[in-house]
């Protein structure tokens, strides 16, 4: 795993700013235990702290093996402590060596070391440990992007599976009905029923082609939807009759495939099941301030029998809208003597549905 310093630039500065901050600690600390002694003290303290510094980067890859581990508290803990006194005393011996080698041997280098020997380790197991804590930290940050990350890639494949799932729900459902309506047809009407299995096919062609949430234009849904009208027109003739006023400026808006036709399946169930009389079904789209606006309403009988439902169609179409866009789309019915109208609202800015 990389070191979580060297990843970003940011971090990089402020870990250089931090041990100029720790250098000038310590250019004060061991002032106090020699005095002032320029020509040894800031020589030592720059090769002191330049040389931690790329220690404190390296303690990084012990201490992410340790702590990915499946080690209890007192192991970790024991691994970490041996591992600050092989970094101090590498750090001390290292640095004696190298200030003996670069400084005059007439200056009194020894003397200064001697003096400042106790603070040195003293900084050495304090700085051991702010690195120590910083990766912490980093390690902390690292699991909860993480964790953050795995919950939205479930979050999106329960949404997908949910979208899927609610898919599923549309074609069995119509096709069952339609395989029930040629089964019928091929006695008492052979030929409706061989116009009916080719626009049937037709038809489950696009659904099956929609395997996925990928949206399709308006245009292709409503050229869909036609195909639908004109299987159910197949069984129920001159009962059915459909109407439609659209503005061109919407065919070309993206919508979720499939989402519109359990609203149609519930105005065939509901009104030309329920009538003896013509019923009418009509669509009526627009454009209103960055939302496609999509109305159908058909006319039925309210004196006759009520059909048995569970509103699957309308919860369907609900919970696609609101998995697609959230709050941003709404669904709304109204029911007004003999006629049922819905009104789609979906915003029309957002091909890419994201």
């Amino acid at each position: 795993m990389k070191n979580p310093v060297l990843e970003n630039r940011s971090r990089l500065i402020v870990w250089g700013l931090v041990w100029l901050f720790l250098a000038s600690g310590q250019a004060l600390l061991f002032y106090f235990a020699y005095g002032s002694f320029v020509n040894i003290s800031i020589p030592d303290i720059i090769v002191s702290l330049m040389l931690y510094s790329g220690l404190a980067l390296s303690v990084w890859y012990p201490f992410s093996y340790f702590n990915k581990s499946e080690l209890k508290v007192f192991s970790l803990i024991t691994n970490l402590v041996l591992t600050g006194a092989i970094t101090v005393t590498a750090w001390v011996l290292v640095t004696k060596l190298i200030m003996t080698l670069v400084l005059p041997a007439q200056n009194d280098y020894q003397a200064y070391w001697d003096a400042t020997f106790p603070y040195r380790i003293g900084s050495g197991v304090f700085i051991y440990g702010l690195t120590v804590l910083t990766y912490f930290l980093f390690a902390s940050m690292t699991n909860l992007a993480e964790k953050k990350a795995r919950e939205a890639k479930l979050e999106s494949l329960v949404r997908e599976t949910e979208l899927k799932m609610l898919r599923s729900q549309i074609n069995p459902h119509f096709l069952f009905n339609s395989l029930n309506s040629i089964s019928s047809l091929t006695v008492t009407d052979p030929e409706k029923a061989r116009t009916m299995v080719i626009k049937l096919s037709d038809f489950m062609r696009y659904a099956l082609s929609r395997k996925d949430e990928q949206p399709v234009s308006l245009r292709s849904e409503l050229e869909n939807l036609r195909l639908y009208l004109d299987i159910e027109k197949v069984r129920f003739g001159e009962r059915l009759v459909t109407e439609e006023n659209i503005d061109p400026a919407c065919l070309e808006v993206m919508v979720p495939g499939m989402l519109i036709q359990p609203l149609y399946e519930n105005a065939v169930k509901h009104g030309v099941y329920e009538s003896t009389e013509k019923v009418k079904i009509s669509t009526t789209s627009s454009l209103e301030e960055g939302y496609l606006k999509i109305i159908i309403s058909n006319n039925f009988d309210p004196a006759g029998s009520k059909a048995k439902g569970t509103g699957t169609g309308l919860l369907n179409v609900s919970r696609r809208l609101e998995l697609t866009y959230g709050n941003r789309a709404s669904i709304s019915t109204v029911k007004k003597e003999d006629l049922f109208t819905v009104t789609l609202f979906i915003p029309s800015d957002n091909p890419k549905m994201s």
